[in-house]
């Protein structure tokens, strides 16, 4: 994963919020979202680790009434350990709480109760049996990771979702070994695998898992393939090429590009000018052409000539 970089110029899109947020996920979160919602499923909602705002912002739209949203990150701040400061100064130095602000307030009207610590603290901040979605994507720490996990467990109402994100990244062993850890030990049921991230919860994933597989099925840009391992079905689900995101409302200061101004017309061009008409010749000169042997014709045109130039210097 690249380091994504920080940009001071206000977003207009959710594509211009720096971050790694993907088409597949954006889509797989608006569902979840949205189906807790028509089924009446109300529940606060959390993030651990919220970089540049991308997918907060997202999930801030699906803030209902009465429902309350935290974000806990370090921003910049100073780490816990040496570990933790190392994968902040490589992947995050350019984070700041002012960047992640500015971001999420372009989409909405006022923030989230954001929590400028380490993840650590979160269950001594967010009430317990309270959440209906958490979104893990802070420390990539195996010992931060699986505290994370233990957290949301606790957090998370029945029948809630929890999200891992770079559960299988070349660069994040201990997330992959924190998670299926859960999996096996722990009691975290995966609904589905994304490229980046897995879906799980802690109850019967069987119900969700049957309605998201009609959806994705009736969908030619999402690709799919069902496997068991160690008594999970896992649903693993990828993007196909050229893969939309869901449309997502534009930025507050979104500003339609001004349509091209049309070339200026090419100015007629100029009249040739008149060729001047030949000088019509006399009747004599026409039947003396006609009629008369060429000497004598052209005798007579030079007689002619002396006259018109006399009379003309007589003028």
């Amino acid at each position: 994963m690249a380091t994504a970089q920080a940009t001071d110029k206000i977003p207009g899109e959710l594509e211009d919020v720096p971050g790694w947020f993907p088409p597949l996920d954006r889509l797989l979160f608006t569902w979840f979202l949205e189906r807790q919602e028509t089924r009446g499923f109300g529940g606060d909602l959390v993030e651990l680790g919220a970089y540049m705002g991308k997918s907060a912002i997202l999930l801030g739209q699906h803030l209902q009434d009465g429902e309350k949203f935290t974000v806990c990150d370090l921003f910049g701040g100073e780490a816990p350990d040496g570990a933790n400061a190392a994968e902040t100064a490589k992947s995050y130095s350019s984070l700041t709480r002012r960047a992640f602000e500015r971001n999420y307030l372009a989409f909405h009207d006022a923030l989230p109760r954001v929590i400028e610590a380490t993840t650590s603290v979160i269950p001594d901040e967010v009430e317990a049996d309270s959440c209906r979605f958490v979104h893990i994507d802070a420390s990539h720490l195996y010992e931060h990771v699986r505290a994370d996990i233990g957290a949301a467990r606790d957090l998370l109402l029945p029948g809630g979702i929890v999200v891992l994100d770079d559960f299988r990244s070349e660069h994040t062993p201990g997330v992959s070994v924190a998670t299926w850890e859960a999996v096996l030990n722990r009691g975290l049921r995966p609904i589905c695998l994304s490229t980046q991230k897995l879906y799980g919860t802690w109850e019967d994933p069987e119900p969700v898992q049957e309605e998201l597989l009609a959806m994705l099925r009736e969908r030619p840009d999402c690709g799919l393939s069902v496997q068991d391992a160690a008594g999970h079905r896992l649903v693993r689900t990828r993007a196909q090429k050229g893969m939309q995101p869901p449309s997502f409302p534009r930025s507050r200061h979104h500003t339609a590009p001004e349509p091209p101004r049309p070339a200026p017309a090419a100015p007629a061009p100029s009249p040739a000018p008149a060729r001047p008409r030949p000088r019509p010749r006399s009747r004599v000169r026409r039947i003396g052409a006609d009629i008369l042997p060429p000497i004598v014709t052209r005798a007579l045109r030079r007689t002619l000539a002396r006259g018109v130039d006399g009379s003309r210097s007589r003028a």
